[in-house]
């Protein structure tokens, strides 16, 4: 269990804090930005077309590979390739764990110090290695290898900041818990 010192139990009434909102309204920019990119840009309508011109300009500039990307509208792809889409998978799992415990499974990397630093860090290599191993030949580029790399990268990311960026947040709680706090 982890101090409590670093992760102080909320009071009742305190607001949630705003890098905590911001950071949420990002992560589902992130996810749903790449998936739908090609159907707005099949729309062939002002507006959409622009978002989905302005997603793709973002995801090159993101994935070294967004050529790769999956093909969800007939010659139009994602916008980013599957490994860079595993990373944003590994970082929605990481944000749901977190907001079932708060911070308190063993898995969190971050009450490790140092230790857990190196763990996020050699998860975080899998995305390069993978790379590298692509362009040296040992495989081709296939989806089914690079989104495992992709949320390992995303998990050593993820385990290792979620609660430092929602460290102060109040916890979400199950609906069994909130009936029988408020006596139903």
């Amino acid at each position: 269990m982890l101090n409590s010192r670093l992760h102080p139990t909320p009071r009742p009434g305190q607001p949630m804090l705003k890098r905590g909102i911001f950071v949420d309204i990002l992560l589902v920019a992130l996810v749903s930005g790449p998936l739908a990119a090609p159907f707005l840009a099949t729309l062939n309508v002002f507006p959409f077309n622009l978002i989905a011109n302005i997603i793709y300009f973002m995801g090159g500039y993101v994935c070294p590979q967004a050529d790769m990307g999956l093909a969800l509208m007939p010659s139009h792809l994602m916008a980013v390739c599957m490994r860079c889409y595993g990373v944003l998978l590994a970082l929605v799992t990481t944000r749901l764990l977190y907001a079932y415990d708060r911070g308190n499974s063993f898995y969190w990397l971050q009450q490790y110090r140092f230790g857990g630093a190196a763990i996020a860090s050699l998860l975080t290599f899998a995305y390069p290695v993978e790379m590298i191993a692509q362009l040296l030949g040992w495989w081709s580029y296939n989806n089914y290898i690079v989104t495992p790399f992709g949320y390992l990268t995303g998990l050593g990311i993820g385990l290792f900041l979620t609660p430092v960026v929602y460290r102060n947040t109040p916890r979400v709680r199950p609906l069994a818990s909130r009936q029988k706090l408020e006596g139903i």
